[in-house]
């Protein structure tokens, strides 16, 4: 893993619209992260992207709690544990930054992205409407000893 460069911008953007497309028809309109500004993303340093363009992740330090703002995996590399391993390192730099929890919300009509983060130990908070969309609010409570408290 490494944070994104200006250099990767176009691959980035191009990996997000990827993943993204099949979802549209799905909930109905373009999901958030193809919204995104990337440029100004990659500039702030939110975007950490595999070495090799694979995936990405978009990670937001909030008070308290490092947000997942986007997970994203390349459509021919899906099935290999990339998605998951982009979740680890979320929760790594969740405790390099000092933070104890992890939040997400995804979009309600994406059931297989919700079973995914249940089975990594968030737990659904709520529902909200986030900029005309149904979302599920996600959660993970980390523990000092190096595991989330769902792990124990």
């Amino acid at each position: 893993m490494r944070p994104a460069t200006e250099d990767d911008r176009t691959a980035v953007e191009r990996l997000v619209h990827d993943a993204y497309a099949p979802w549209i028809e799905v909930i109905g309109m373009r999901p958030l992260p193809m919204e995104a500004d990337y440029a100004a993303l990659i500039a702030d340093g939110r975007v950490h992207v595999t070495d090799r363009l694979d995936g990405l992740i978009v990670l937001v330090p909030e008070d308290g709690v490092l947000l997942v703002d986007n997970v994203a995996v390349r459509v021919g590399a899906r099935g290999r544990g990339i998605g998951r391993g982009l979740m680890a390192y979320a929760e790594e730099e969740a405790r390099r930054l000092g933070l104890p929890a992890l939040r997400l919300y995804t979009n309600v009509k994406m059931t297989s992205n919700i079973a995914l983060y249940e089975s990594l130990g968030y737990v659904e908070t709520g529902r909200a409407g986030v900029e005309g969309r149904s979302a599920v609010m996600m959660r993970k409570q980390l523990t000092t000893s190096g595991t989330s408290s769902t792990e124990r």
